[in-house]
């Protein structure tokens, strides 16, 4: 959704933009054609790896570009120390990269057999998937399944996952495919796999990813110059939700103006690209003057 994007932060040259998941610098690179020569684009992310791509596929550009491995929840840090009074807009596209879906070898696909990482920031101390799927209850996994990933049946998986590990503990994503096909029924005729949810559920909690985006919509109009953009592309319902109610919220007050009511979808062109995109929902704003 590169146009769309584009759109709706009004890109223009002289401006200062902020790709808040940069990964390997799609978006970024499109941003940056668009506001040469004299623009500014600041790209974050958690993940170093998907960052050493992006640096050497934005290498090329003539427009100035900045790399910061962090959070996009901690923008405001970044700005204070930049000593600018806010941005002209910031994009959020929630989704995983390529790279870490393909190449990472953290557990992210269920397609493979990996370790059950799951963290963004490999570098970072913290819960692994295989840690949470090996340490918590059985009660702590129902509502993980449940909460994160709207899974009808956690219930049931989380009891056949206690069983599973008190066998063999988890460690790689095979395992985890296995005890989910046993609790869920096989892939087989699904227009989506069984699994999806599943490690959707636990990389939400590995990343703690709705409490980031959060404290990033706690933040995010004080971030944007009057006039700013704000675009924000989501991949689940939990993310989703969290915007649209936000941005309503937003306008109410008087703060932002939603540039349409409903999320904009990619076209079925962009589908057949890109079968990853099919859930993608682009949602925008613009800070009032």
């Amino acid at each position: 959704m590169v146009t769309e994007v584009l759109v709706g932060l009004d890109c223009r040259p002289g401006r200062l933009y902020v790709d808040g998941t940069v990964g390997e610098g799609g978006h970024a690179t499109a941003i940056l054609d668009r506001i040469a020569p004299t623009g500014e684009l600041w790209g974050l992310d958690e993940d170093p790896a998907v960052l050493k791509a992006a640096q050497t596929r934005l290498a090329h550009h003539t427009s100035r570009f900045s790399l910061f491995h962090c959070s996009y929840a901690r923008l405001g840090e970044i700005i204070q120390a930049a000593g600018v009074p806010g941005v002209d807009g910031i994009l959020l596209d929630l989704g995983l990269s390529s790279y870490q879906l393909e190449r990472s070898q953290r557990g992210f696909s269920f397609k493979g057999e990996e370790p059950l990482d799951m963290r963004f920031n490999p570098e970072l101390e913290g819960p692994t998937a295989a840690h949470l799927l090996n340490t918590a209850s059985s009660r702590e996994l129902e509502r993980l399944f449940r909460d994160y990933g709207e899974e009808p049946r956690a219930g049931r998986l989380a009891r056949l996952v206690v069983q599973a590990r008190r066998r063999r503990p988890f460690r790689t994503t095979s395992q985890l495919v296995e005890v989910v096909r046993q609790a869920l029924g096989p892939a087989q005729g699904r227009r989506r796999h069984p699994a999806t949810r599943v490690f959707q559920a636990l990389r939400i909690a590995v990343n703690r990813e709705l409490d980031q985006l959060e404290a990033f919509l706690d933040q995010a109009p004080g971030w944007l110059l009057p006039g700013g953009r704000l675009v924000v592309i989501s991949y689940h319902s939990l993310e989703d939700r969290l915007v649209k109610e936000r941005l309503a919220a937003w306008e109410r007050a008087g703060v932002l103006t939603r540039l349409h009511r409903k999320p904009l979808r990619p076209s079925a062109g962009e589908v057949r690209q890109n079968p990853r995109a099919r859930s993608a929902k682009l949602r925008a704003a613009a800070k009032n003057p």
